[in-house]
């Protein structure tokens, strides 16, 4: 079992230190291979031995996340959701892009609640949402003399510069 992901949620996390509470329980494997099955450093699974030996597997059980509930009800996210998923100028910006500044004006609009910036990030990541950064395009790009380009000039000039390379003297 490999543990790959680069984000792990709190469920996972907790599956991971009990599977590596059960290894450790095991005594099969040194704590440094536990490291490595688990792609975790050898520090973090000494730290699990110490749990495990003062309190079992349920000392590495999670706990509750600390902090307060969250501003906005589960229905309320879900609306925020179907909100973004229309677009920014169906919610009356001037451009389609979403930017952090926009979300929180929509959320304070709509449901009257406040997120500080550096927070929205997050709590858009957990709605799945991810961030994207348009590539920005002229509005007089003409696709069809882009292709022919592509497809015939571009191929010439690399092929040009390749045999330029090749015949030069370092």
């Amino acid at each position: 079992m490999a543990w790959t992901p680069t984000y792990l949620t709190r469920k996972q996390m907790e599956e991971r230190r009990l599977a590596g509470g059960r290894l450790l329980k095991a005594g099969r494997l040194s704590q440094a291979e536990i490291a490595r099955h688990l792609g975790i450093s050898r520090t973090t699974v000494s730290s699990w031995a110490k749990q495990l030996a003062a309190g079992g597997l349920r000392a590495l059980r999670g706990r509750k996340a600390p902090g307060g509930p969250g501003k906005l009800t589960g229905v309320q996210k879900t609306k925020l959701k179907r909100l973004l998923k229309r677009g920014a100028r169906a919610a009356g910006f001037e451009t389609e892009r979403w930017t952090l500044g926009r979300v929180r004006t929509l959320i304070q609009r709509e449901f009257g609640v406040t997120y500080h910036l550096s927070y929205l990030s997050p709590f858009l990541r957990q709605l799945g949402w991810s961030r994207q950064q348009p590539l920005p395009r002229a509005r007089e790009r003409e696709e069809a003399l882009i292709r022919a380009w592509l497809t015939q000039d571009w191929p010439r000039i690399k092929k040009g510069a390749t045999a330029r390379r090749r015949n030069s003297v370092l």
